[in-house]
């Protein structure tokens, strides 16, 4: 296979040479493009809260009872590792607050303190795996009538309030930990399932709240904050308080980031078009890669025209260093390491695809108003061979080649199932 892997990829680089593209500088660059893998999809968003963490309410929906799913933080480490090994580059970690490690104790999420994640900073320093972090505003009693940082008792609102300054605190020690920003993503599921008569007075209690969370000021060498955006969710059908406009508005005024995930707008809407408008009105962007089907149903991401025109939006807007990329899914149906695997190589794949593009020659057929040698490239370019480019990208970099991630995947369930069932 190795041999037929270099012939291939020797008569792909020729062929993108003839449009001017260096294959050994595109791989490089893709090397440099780090993913934050979000934890979630090893053990279905439970958690370690308690020994017997359940997903319940909040706007999330994991189906399937797979077997072998992670237990506890060490399963859920060394199914991490694994994954790790079978995507090309280096990359970081995602984690949700309700992922520390708590000892077997009750601490509840207006008590986490850094020490709680102390394992997994040790980790992350070890493994060179930088982490981001996310406040956990659901699967609990106090989100239980579907609002958090917006509901109409203050008693509850001071819980969720506490939550997240506790967030970014433990936010603040990843990122000094490990020498560049954690980026700390809020999102809550508030909003209602029918019609609301005051959706002025909801949104201006979450402004309220987002005021008195960033009181606490830390530096961006340590911490960015980013507000994640959503048309509907489970049990909010009507009207989501953190919606669109709102994040927009006040991320735009106070100088945090907006945070796109591709299942939080309608089903024809794409979010590779809000890129560039709004890359020149903020720093800074977060993308949650996912894949909706109908709805936000967070499937795992395959190589399809939304992930590739994101892809293509994000490096034809040349502000790739400005944009921050997340993956977000979860599916309990299928075996949990290939859905990783899967989901990050799929993005990775339309990134590459983006970067063999003749960008500059594209461009310049458009400023010549040259609409048909624009649409010809395009065209071109969908039978180029990208994937031999893909094949020795994963071997030159001694992960496993597209044709070996299913065997590699079902060994290792082979192996894990057994010890956890």
């Amino acid at each position: 296979m190795s041999d037929r892997i270099n012939r291939s990829y020797e008569l792909a680089r020729e062929q993108y040479a003839e449009l001017g593209i260096d294959t050994e500088a595109v791989m490089k660059k893709l090397e440099s493009i780090p993913l934050s893998i979000h934890c979630w999809q090893g053990d279905d968003v439970s958690g370690f809260e308690s020994p017997d963490s359940k997903l319940s309410g909040g706007g999330i929906q994991v189906t399937g009872n797979y077997p072998g799913k992670a237990g506890n933080v060490d399963q859920l480490r060394q199914d991490l590792e694994k994954a790790y090994s079978m995507i090309p580059g280096n990359h970081r970690l995602n984690l949700h607050a309700i992922y520390g490690e708590f000892d077997g104790k009750k601490v509840d999420r207006d008590e986490i303190g850094p020490e709680h994640f102390k394992g997994w900073m040790e980790w992350s320093t070890q493994k060179n795996i930088p982490l981001d972090f996310n406040g956990s505003f659901f699967s609990h009693p106090k989100a239980a009538d579907g609002f958090t940082l917006s509901s109409k008792n203050e008693s509850i609102r001071s819980f969720w309030i506490e939550h997240t300054k506790r967030v970014r605190k433990i936010s603040a020690e990843m990122g000094k930990n490990q020498g560049n920003p954690c980026i700390n993503n809020i999102w809550v599921a508030d909003g209602f399932k029918d019609i609301p008569a005051d959706r002025m007075g909801v949104r201006a209690l979450l402004k309220d709240s987002l005021d008195e969370i960033f009181t606490e000021k830390y530096s961006k060498e340590h911490v960015k904050d980013a507000l994640e955006t959503k048309l509907f969710g489970i049990g909010s059908e009507a009207c989501v308080i953190g919606s669109h406009e709102f994040y927009m508005g006040y991320t735009l005024k106070n100088g945090h980031m907006p945070c796109f995930d591709l299942g939080h707008f309608h089903p024809t809407e794409l979010i590779a078009d809000k890129i560039s408008s709004t890359l020149l009105f903020t720093d800074e962007l977060l993308l949650h890669v996912s894949r909706p089907v109908r709805w936000d149903s967070d499937h795992v991401v395959v190589l399809n025209d939304d992930v590739l025109f994101l892809a293509q939006e994000i490096i034809r807007s040349g502000r790739l260093e400005n944009i921050h990329i997340g993956l977000d899914f979860f599916d309990a149906t299928l075996n949990r390491l290939g859905a990783w695997t899967t989901g990050a190589r799929s993005t990775q794949k339309a990134l590459l695809m983006a970067l063999l593009e003749p960008t500059d020659m594209i461009i310049d057929f458009e400023e010549k108003e040259n609409y048909y040698g624009r649409m010809a490239m395009f065209e071109r370019l969908k039978s180029m061979p990208f994937g031999s480019v893909w094949d020795y990208f994963c071997k030159s970099r001694n992960v496993p080649v597209e044709a070996e991630i299913y065997s590699v995947a079902r060994d290792y369930e082979k192996k894990i199932i057994p010890e956890r069932s």
